[in-house]
């Protein structure tokens, strides 16, 4: 097997061995068992398991935040100043979401289950990578979504950005699961695509409410 090959295995069993068992929950046995490499193939492509971990996550935010910094700065070109749409911004990273995972629910899927587990599981490696990383492009993104949300406190803001996030792993980490279902009790074929269209207004909705103080 080539040394592309090889590596592309071992990301291949480890996301999915990851996405499945969890970080902690995951040896480098398991994952090298399934890709079908030895444990020296690991070493020398990754160094180690936080360093695996870290690359697999990269393989799906690397071109992902490319493409979002792109459609972000043709996003503030075209507003010219004015207030950003917060469902536009919504719009924006589930396209450039669905198009890093080439339209596939399960890559999609696999993908959002990582990232729940990123802050569900003790990895604080893993979340100052993400930072170092990938915090420039998600810092201008929330430039523009605390630019859509003026009536916001920071506060506020904070929950409903981690609600959202939680509502939106949850429905597309089980997407094919809930398709399937929606097909069986609808009589409808449903695909990603059209989750994320419904996804996206429930989201932003919720996200724009009236704000009642907690006090009230």
């Amino acid at each position: 097997m080539a040394q592309k090959d090889t590596a592309k295995s071992i990301l291949n069993a480890a996301e999915e061995l990851f996405s499945e068992r969890g970080f902690a929950e995951t040896s480098l046995r398991n994952i090298t068992s399934k890709a079908s490499v030895n444990l020296a193939a690991v070493n020398y492509h990754f160094g180690s398991k936080k360093e695996l971990i870290q690359a697999v996550f990269a393989r799906f935010l690397t071109p992902f935040c490319a493409s979002l910094d792109d459609a972000l700065a043709a996003y503030e070109s075209e507003l010219d100043g004015a207030e950003p749409d917060f469902g536009k911004l919504l719009r924006l990273l589930s396209e450039t979401a669905l198009a890093t995972g080439k339209g596939s629910s399960r890559r999609v899927g696999i993908f959002m289950r990582l990232l729940g587990l990123a802050y569900s599981q003790e990895q604080g490696h893993l979340r100052k990578f993400l930072r170092n990383e990938y915090g420039q492009v998600f810092a201008r993104y929330m430039v523009l979504v605390t630019a859509a949300s003026p009536e916001l406190d920071e506060q506020e803001r904070f929950w409903r950005i981690h609600f959202m996030l939680g509502a939106t792993v949850f429905t597309l980490s089980g997407v094919e699961s809930l398709t399937a279902m929606a097909e069986h009790d609808l009589g409808v074929a449903t695909g990603i695509d059209d989750v994320i269209d419904r996804l996206v207004p429930f989201l932003s909705s919720g996200f724009q409410a009236p704000h009642q103080d907690a006090a009230d």
